[in-house]
């Protein structure tokens, strides 16, 4: 359970689109791991972030649409509790999405540590969705994303059609790995899985607000 005197402040920020059909009640049960770990006793009560400014965890059911924008203090064990409810998320998706985590190492004061020290400041990316397809789909959306956008700083957009051409040939390779590993009842070499870390890296990152 988390604490006040813990490690980390802990920032979930993501949109997940949720099938038509999808209740309150299962969303409720989905998301029982962050909302447990945040010491509450229903979804209601812990969908407050710890700050007031983040509109925190909240369920558009006219949108069907999941927005998370909500921070907790925790330590490494919260990880166990992205994995748990990544797996329930699954299976209410409607499309693929991504999920920010982000780990603020709040012992780490960069005025008093000494010049070598580092913090313990992590990211990560965590993906979602109804079928592998759709998490690699949104994956490659993104990693299309930040190529261009890293690549038009030297190339004009126009002559980058070859690179996002390259970007899907190897995602559609991952894809037949993993078709071909599911009929051989073996896990895919490679795949992301259902959800997983694309991304970590230290150095703070802003936070979402919305």
């Amino acid at each position: 359970m988390a604490s006040y005197n813990a490690p980390f402040e802990i920032h979930v920020h993501g949109q997940v689109p949720l099938r038509a059909d999808v209740t309150f009640e299962q969303l409720q049960e989905a998301l029982k791991p962050l909302w447990k770990y945040a010491g509450a006793r229903s979804l209601a009560a812990g969908s407050h972030s710890a700050y007031e400014e983040e509109p925190g965890i909240r369920f558009d059911a006219h949108e069907h649409l999941l927005q998370m924008c909500w921070t907790v203090a925790g330590d490494e064990d919260f990880r166990q509790s992205l994995d748990e409810m990544c797996m329930s998320l699954n299976e209410l998706s409607q499309a693929g999405a991504p999920i920010e985590v982000t780990f603020y190492d709040t012992e780490f004061d960069e005025e008093e540590e000494a010049p070598d020290a580092q913090s313990r400041d992590d990211f990560m990316m965590l993906f979602v969705g109804p079928t592998p397809a759709a998490i690699m789909q949104v994956q490659r959306d993104l990693l299309v994303q930040d190529v261009i956008n890293m690549m038009e700083r030297h190339f004009d957009a126009a002559e980058l059609g070859g690179v996002v051409a390259e970007v899907d040939k190897l995602f559609a390779q991952r894809f037949d790995a993993l078709v071909s590993s599911l009929e051989l009842g073996k896990p895919p070499r490679g795949s992301g899985g259902g959800h997983g870390g694309a991304a970590h890296g230290g150095g703070r990152k802003p936070r979402h607000l919305h």
